[in-house]
């Protein structure tokens, strides 16, 4: 509740001093550390407390359900690539390792420049192994017949975790009404919008915490949305929509700017497409568990999960290291917990 303290506090009790001092950590930590000195017998403590969080793990540029991936000219994913779904393409580019689930499924007109493993391969390029049951058309630098079916994988996000991050937002309060942006700035979250989210025409919206749109989003028109340095430091954060997410013409979204901060754009819509990325926008995460996502014109992000991905003409996923730990702040303004003490001196 933004409580005022001092950040050094010291007191006597006879000859003996207690000095107690609370600074800032990596990641929005606090580190208070607590010195008593009685004739010079100094003893010294350390606790460590951090914001909670949701942790998610994302190991891959792209994750893809049953629906599989669709890849233009020039599309690129930067990154390594796990599809429940087939891959087809026309000259896409993947720079990482394919794995590709199940008996039947293949990949078609693509280039890999690792590893692939996929039942069918079908006039594609792969720089690095091969590992097929059927090579049609394919180069590689060493093919081996590989007749294992690889088991598909669920999506990292499960409906329990998403319903909870629904009902923080809630905890904000209910705004009834399509929230429209249209310049200025301002400051949103935790919040439940029944109605439509629209950022354009150069506003500015900072996140202060979850937000759940009960109808579409849309962030256009050189719009920026970044979580709020104060609130998130480097965890990441969310805006959930149930209905359709388009991020077009310039838009950026971006997590607080420290290392390990970023914001995600989840649809819970069967819809295809769910979320449409175009026009030079810029976001981190995109993620939805039932619909497809439609990437085009110069679109760039840092990871993509969905039940199918088109990527478009030009499109750009650049995998970042730090998606495999990523953690979102937990609960209204999240709670605090020690995450270490120990005796320093």
């Amino acid at each position: 509740k933004n409580m005022k303290w001092s950040n050094s506090v010291s007191f006597t009790i006879g000859d003996a001093r207690a000095t107690t001092t609370i600074t800032d950590g990596l990641g929005g930590t606090k580190i208070i550390t607590s010195e008593g000195d009685d004739s010079n017998r100094i003893k010294k403590n350390q606790v460590v407390y951090q914001i909670s969080a949701d942790g998610v793990s994302f190991f891959f540029g792209a994750q893809v359900g049953d629906g599989g991936i669709r890849l233009d000219d020039n599309a690129t994913i930067n990154g390594n690539v796990f599809s429940n779904g087939s891959i087809g393409a026309s000259n896409g580019i993947i720079t990482g390792t394919v794995k590709v689930a199940k008996k039947e499924n293949m990949i078609d007109g693509l280039n890999v420049s690792g590893d692939a493993y996929v039942d069918i391969c079908i006039n594609s390029n792969i720089f690095g192994i091969l590992y097929a049951s059927t090579s049609i058309n394919c180069t590689a630098s060493q093919f081996i017949p590989s007749p294992v079916e690889i088991a598909t994988t669920s999506l990292p996000i499960s409906q329990a975790q998403i319903t909870e991050w629904e009902n923080e937002a809630a905890t904000g309060g209910t705004y009834v009404g399509d929230y429209i942006l249209n310049g200025g700035t301002t400051y949103l979250g935790p919040k439940k919008i029944q109605g439509n989210l629209t950022v354009q025409n150069n506003a500015k919206l900072f996140l202060t915490g979850k937000v759940w749109v009960t109808g579409s989003v849309n962030i256009t028109n050189n719009a920026i949305v970044q979580l709020d340095k104060n609130t998130y430091h480097s965890l990441s954060g969310i805006i959930i929509s149930d209905g359709l997410i388009t991020l077009a013409n310039n838009s950026v979204s971006s997590g607080s700017g420290d290392a390990g901060s970023y914001l995600m754009y989840l649809s819970i819509s069967a819809l295809n497409p769910a979320i449409i990325i175009q026009n030079n926008a810029i976001v981190d995460i995109l993620y939805t568990s039932n619909g497809w996502i439609e990437v085009s014109n110069n679109a760039q992000l840092r990871e993509i999960t969905g039940y199918g991905i088109y990527l478009k003409n030009n499109s750009r996923i650049t995998y970042e290291i730090g998606l495999i730990d990523t953690s979102f702040l937990s609960g209204s303004g999240g709670g605090w917990k020690v995450t270490s003490w120990k005796e320093i001196e």
